[in-house]
């Protein structure tokens, strides 16, 4: 058995998932890991979801090793009655030899669920190189926030933790999007320790502008949620934020600072809805290339059910415009 530097595929995380509900399937085997979670569909019934996996311990398993690893898997979700397996490949080379290997159809999925593009700088620089390789417009920006006095600060206190979960519901309602509950992050602080599991707070004149949680996992930094306020955006408390989780990330014996989801390559095919998230992350690191991922894909296991299950998203589709 081996393990990976994914957080999404670690023991830390699936025991969460497990904490809020989900039902967990920990998968992991000689030369194959591919833990995930089952999500039921109503009406049609339940899928196996392996985030960010599988994951081959080699670059380049053999087709006999591939299929001997996927009958395990396949069996163990079969036991399970789910009716496809959504997968997210690492790389083009893994979702080939899956689809090369898999006796039925491996199609991309309806949507993406991690980002296809991850923004993932190097830390092993000196935080002064660091600085001078941001734009000029981010590093006036995390200057202009140190003379402002914006206060960062990590911290665990209940009020700093209920004003995270105010702020990534404003967040969330400028955004037009759905949050995760409060009830969720609680359960992320109760159960992710300090050693893994960071609060970032900004702070300025009493009042908190900004939040964000950090995850530290065998030598990466995660930026994994956060919110922001809409008073004082002028003090520039989010670059300041970013600025400092880094220097904590460094710190802490951290190699990479993984930003999360951006849109750089698709902001080229005209689809880039991300444009401001996109300009704020890239500016820390302007000559660093998103890591791109091949997306997210189903491994077909009952042909009629996701027939049905794809009518039915359909048929949701045009009632809700």
């Amino acid at each position: 058995m081996f393990d990976s530097k994914e957080f999404l595929q670690s023991e830390e995380w699936f025991s969460f998932q497990e904490a809020v509900g989900k039902k967990a399937s920990l998968i992991s085997l000689e030369q194959m890991l591919a833990r995930g979670v089952i999500e039921k569909v109503s009406l049609v019934g339940n899928y196996l979801y392996i985030p960010k996996g599988p994951i081959f311990s080699l670059e380049e398993a053999s087709d006999e090793s591939v299929q001997k690893q996927l009958q395990k898997i396949i069996k163990e979700a079969q036991e399970k009655k789910v009716k496809w397996i959504r997968i997210e490949p690492e790389n083009e080379n893994t979702l080939h030899s899956l689809q090369k290997n898999f006796s039925g159809k491996v199609v991309k999925a309806p949507r993406d669920i991690q980002p296809r593009e991850l923004f993932v700088i190097d830390i092993t620089k000196t935080k002064e190189d660091i600085l001078a390789d941001m734009k000029p417009k981010t590093r006036y920006n995390i200057r202009l926030a140190e003379k402002r006095g914006v206060k960062i600060f990590t911290t665990r206190e209940e009020k700093y933790k209920q004003a995270f979960y105010d702020l990534v519901e404003k967040t969330a309602d400028r955004k037009e999007i759905n949050p995760h509950s409060k009830t969720y992050y609680e359960n992320f602080f109760a159960i992710f320790p300090e050693t893994l599991c960071q609060l970032f707070v900004a702070e300025y004149e009493g009042i908190i502008l900004a939040a964000n949680i950090c995850i530290f996992f065998r030598g990466r930094a995660i930026y994994l949620h956060g919110g922001s306020s809409d008073i004082s955006r002028d003090v520039m408390a989010p670059y300041l934020l970013q600025w400092k989780q880094i220097e904590y990330a460094k710190d802490h014996g951290c190699t990479e600072y993984d930003f999360g989801g951006v849109h750089v390559v698709s902001s080229s095919e005209g689809t880039n809805d991300w444009g401001g998230i996109t300009r704020f992350k890239t500016g820390f690191s302007p000559r660093t290339n998103p890591r791109l991922f091949p997306g997210t894909y189903d491994m077909i296991l009952d042909p009629m059910m996701y027939s049905f299950y794809k009518t039915l998203r359909l048929l949701r589709t045009f009632f809700h415009r």
